[in-house]
């Protein structure tokens, strides 16, 4: 910072101008000439120059089939992300910015991505709902012919209810009911004798 550049007439009038149009409180007045003496100091000055980063490994070489490396630190894994996140504090796209890489490189290894989208596919997720029927209809035909001759089972409808109210079905007895029942009917009381 050069405060041999910087003019005290210059830094008062922009001051002045800056209180003019904002309020500021007593105690941010000094904070605001201190701000404005530094930036008229490093006025001209050239700026530092940006560390030239040397990556731990050349970017075609740090995709493998089975482990990624890392460009800053030289780690090597199956998956970056939770790497560059922890150890580097970036994200992935400030990871990719940083070392000029295009938007689709991988920070995954091809082997751990193909191993986890089998699994995903066995395990059937990523199918969509309309997709799920589709599949199901067509696996399952059904015989239209054998639906038409059916004999209609249960209760009619009264009309007297509306179309869209269903009747509940008659609750069926538990097994241990229906066994008391057939016992009572199948033997006859005792007969009594005089």
């Amino acid at each position: 910072m050069n405060t041999e550049k910087s003019d005290p007439y210059l830094i008062s009038k922009i001051v002045r101008s800056y209180v003019r149009h904002h309020k500021l409180a007593a105690n941010e007045l000094s904070d605001l000439i201190k701000t404005v003496h530094q930036a008229i100091g490093e006025v001209g000055a050239l700026p530092e120059p940006e560390e030239v980063r040397v990556p731990a490994v050349s970017v075609r070489q740090s995709v493998r089939r089975d482990y990624v490396i890392c460009l800053d630190c030289g780690f090597r894994g199956k998956a970056l992300r939770r790497h560059i996140a922890i150890r580097h504090g970036l994200s992935k796209d400030e990871y990719l910015q940083r070392w000029g890489l295009r938007s689709n490189h991988p920070l995954t290894a091809p082997a751990y991505s193909e191993q986890r989208s089998g699994l995903a596919k066995a395990l059937g997720l990523g199918r969509k709902t309309g997709e799920q029927v589709a599949t199901a209809a067509a696996a399952a035909p059904v015989d239209t012919a054998r639906e038409s001759h059916a004999t209609p089972t249960g209760r009619r409808r009264s009309r007297s209810k509306p179309a869209n109210v269903t009747t509940e079905a008659p609750v069926a007895s538990s097994p241990a009911k229906r066994e008391r029942s057939r016992s009572r009917v199948a033997s006859p009381p005792p007969m009594q004798t005089p």
